[in-house]
Order: C-alpha cells, then structure tokens, then sequence
C-alpha cells in the first residue's frame, strides 16, 4: 500500500482536495486499499480553506510515498522553518513530490525546484519566475514532471497530475477509467488550451502519439495522412484504421483540431494579424480558417478575437 499525504496551510484552496478523489476512485477501483490518504499540516488540527471551511489534519511526520502540497487562493510569501526542513528531507525521501497550483511557490521555497522545470496556475507564473530566478517557469503546461517534482496548472489540472500518478503506478486503463468516473473536462482556458486536443483524443500507442506531436509541431505543412503515416512508421491504410481506432477521429479531423487549437491561442495572445494566424497554422488562408471556426465554436475567428478583448477588459476592470 502506498502513502499519500497532501499538506494544507491555512488558505489554502479547497479544488486541490480534488486530488485525493482521484486515489480515492482509485482504491474503489482494484477492490483494496492501493493508496492510504493523509491530509496534513505542520502542527495538525482544523485547517482552513480560502473559503473559512475547515478540514482536520495530522501533524507533519513520517514521510509518505507520494507527498502534495495544495496551493493557496494567494500564494505565501513564506514558509516556517519546520515546513521547509520538512519539505526538503521529502525531496530527498520520498518517491516524489508535487506541487499543486500555487504549492509550486512552497516547493520552490524549500529550493526543491532550483535547476527544474515546473509550472504552476498560468495567472501566478510571472510571479514564480520572478521569486525564483533558479526554476525554470512554463506555464504552458497542464503538469510537469522534473525527476521526482511534480509541478501542476491551476485549479483542476490536479486531477490531470493525479491522474498521472496514478498512471504510472498502476497503468493507462486505471487511469482512464477513473478520468471518465471523474467526468474530466478538458478544455484548459487561456494558454494552456494548447494541449487539450491531445488530451481529448488520448492515444493509446507511442506510433499514434508520435504522430499527433509531428503534426503539432509542423502545423504549416500539408500533414497528409501520407506524411502523418511516415511519421508513425506505419503505412497510410494502417495508419487510418489504427488511428480512427485509437482517438475516434479521422487523421484530417484531430488536425483540424489541433490546427484550431494553435490559431486560438495566437488569436488569444492578441499580436498576430489573421493572415499570419491563418498562415502559421497551417489553414492557408482567412477563409478556410474562418469555416474551421464557425464549425467547432460557432463564430468566426474574427469574433472569438473580439470577445476575447471584451473578457480582458472586463477582468481588468
């Protein structure tokens, strides 16, 4: 049986308790106890939440297989003398460390993410970087794994890293079955959203992902099944059943996806005309790319960017 632990400091935000109900389907799911959970704090007692609610914890002690830190609605400038002694000796110890949302600011506090990689909530990623000039920021990212630091995204992506956990102690089909008892949403807002078209047609093999990749990675190209097949190793009658078999899309639709997925993101960005939107992204020209559009979200590209402004000044004001 393997320990999990999530630590929570007072204002702390109660989403990242989500992370347990993915070990606790989990455990439901195999018929034993594959995971024992443990919410702690440095001292015990009631913790509270961002929102006054309070959850009953145990004091920080023996190291747990598997230990989270849940973020904080408003990241802390500081952590106790305690928590960071603790914290360091988990890096060492334990079999991995996460941090999740903003808890990337507590790890970082602990120097656990000094020469890593890691991401946190997209809103607090400047900040991080800011703070912590030895960690290497990329808020582009549902989750990170540096070696045995996990770092997630914000608010439900600790799902996404638990999920990921689980995954790799317990297998893929675990982890599916638990994401769609989840009812799982994969959309991600703002610069994240890059990766949820991958996400949502979740392939099963390394041929199909490798394909998927290079098709990202050269949305200017034509990305023919011809050339997504070279990409797989597969010939392109294999690579059409395999991969329609696999996501439940054709090859031409998950491009379009991904395709879409791309021109948003520099639409959201806000500093590329549409012509060298509809360009990088492989859509030719401003009308192809303004069809895609109204098919999968209903309104021209010209809109989207439009209400995309209205949601910025909105959340300015």
């Amino acid at each position: 049986m393997r320990q999990v632990g999530l630590i929570l400091e007072d204002g702390f935000q109660l989403m990242g308790l989500a992370a347990l109900s993915a070990f606790e389907l989990a455990n439901a799911e195999l018929g034993d106890e594959a995971y024992q959970l443990t919410v702690l704090s440095e001292r015990g007692g009631t913790v509270r939440s961002s929102m006054n609610t309070g959850i009953e914890t145990v004091a920080l002690g023996v190291i747990p297989d598997t230990l989270m830190v849940a973020g904080e609605l408003v990241p802390s400038a500081i952590i106790s003398p305690g928590l960071r002694d603790y914290l360091a000796r988990s890096g060492k110890e334990a079999r991995r460390v996460a941090g999740v949302c903003t808890g990337a600011f507590v790890l970082a506090e602990a120097g656990l993410l000094d020469g890593r990689t890691a991401t946190t909530h997209w809103a607090h990623a400047a900040n991080l970087r800011s703070r912590f000039p030895k960690v290497s920021v990329d808020e582009d990212r549902i989750f990170i794994r540096d070696g045995n630091i996990w770092t997630s995204a914000g608010m439900s992506s600790a799902i996404d890293l638990t999920l990921a956990l689980i995954e790799e102690d317990h297998g893929a089909t675990l982890s599916r079955s638990i994401a769609r008892k989840l009812v799982v949403y994969h959309r991600r807002p703002g610069g994240q959203s890059q990766f949820s078209a991958l996400l949502e047609l979740e392939p099963r093999s390394d041929r199909v992902q490798r394909a998927l990749t290079y098709a990202r990675e050269h949305l200017r190209n034509p990305l023919s099944v011809e050339e997504l097949a070279e990409a797989a190793s597969l010939s392109p009658r294999q690579f059409s059943r395999v991969f329609r078999e696999e996501t439940g899309q054709s090859p031409a639709k998950a491009v379009e996806m991904l395709r879409l997925e791309a021109a948003r993101l520099m639409l959201e960005d806000g500093r590329h005309p549409m012509d060298i939107v509809a360009r990088d992204t492989g859509f030719a020209d401003r009308d192809r790319m303004r069809r895609a559009f109204l098919r999968s979200y209903g309104q021209p590209p010209a809109s989207l960017k439009r209400s995309l402004k209205l949601m910025e000044h909105s959340t300015a004001a």
